[in-house]
């Protein structure tokens, strides 16, 4: 499994880099085996269940000097917390790998596995991979909903702005196809109009989301959606393209919290 993304995935890559955004302190991490890792959450990423749900373990983060040999045959995370699918995305939190330099990091990654295994074994292993991507959100929250330090809003409209990102996601997509990769995740972008960094905003009444945010992050999700469905087409042989409805799942979530276990 080779992990794409920012903050929602990042599994310690953050610790290792010069970025003011790292969770590898309490209460991070409060409720994790190891303690503070790195990931951005009390417990475990979704990538570390995904992973148990597949038989994999969980990537080590590409950062750490320790992921090289061995380490990397079950797969490797590149996330980094506030990373966009743009490379300014962020960058008001200091360093980062954005969607461009994860791609990057991966190619070091297959120079290492040449080294490793013979061309044919590589392309079988490389076809059995699973690479997960969940990008988009620090384009948003940290780059078009912050125009006093990035002029995104003043240049695009929501639909424009979701078409460059989409455009450049998808170059990304395809050259990582051609280096061999075939089983992709895509994941959408949550509601973010319902996070704590919007709803400190001050912009929605209480107990409600900042709704006109959740509502300009639908020209993303469908046209990532079309993406997907696109990539699906035929134009990649042997590939599987698969797109994840994060909106849908924290919408059940909140429309529904009983179902969960929230009274």
């Amino acid at each position: 499994m080779y992990v794409f993304g920012d903050s929602i995935v990042d599994d310690g890559n953050n610790n290792f880099i010069n970025s003011i955004a790292k969770s590898n302190y309490y209460p991070y991490g409060c409720d994790f085996a190891g303690g503070p890792s790195g990931r951005f959450c009390n417990g475990k990423t979704f990538v570390d269940f995904l992973g148990e749900k597949l038989g994999t373990p969980s990537p080590p983060p590409f950062a750490d000097p320790a992921t090289t040999g061995a380490r990397i045959l079950g797969g490797v995370n590149y996330a980094s917390a506030a990373a966009g699918i743009l490379d300014e995305s962020g960058r008001h939190y200091g360093d980062r790998y954005s969607l461009s330099q994860q791609v990057i990091n991966f190619e070091t990654t297959l120079s290492q596995l040449r080294t490793m295994m013979s061309g044919d074994a590589l392309t079988q292993y490389l076809s059995r991979s699973l690479a997960v991507f969940v990008f988009g959100s620090n384009d948003y929250i940290n780059n078009y909903l912050m125009p006093s330090m990035y002029p995104s809003s003043y240049t695009y409209n929501p639909s424009d702005f979701a078409n460059l990102l989409l455009n450049h996601y998808a170059r990304q997509i395809v050259a990582l196809y051609s280096v061999g990769l075939r089983k992709f995740m895509l994941a959408g972008l949550p509601p973010l109009g319902c996070i704590p960094n919007q709803l400190a905003t001050g912009q929605a009444p209480p107990g409600r989301c900042v709704d006109y945010v959740n509502q300009m992050l639908g020209s993303f999700n469908e046209g990532l959606r079309s993406l997907v469905t696109m990539l699906n087409n035929g134009t990649h042989p042997g590939a599987m393209f698969v797109y994840g409805n994060t909106y849908g799942v924290f919408g059940d979530i909140l429309n529904n919290p009983a179902a969960y276990g929230k009274p």
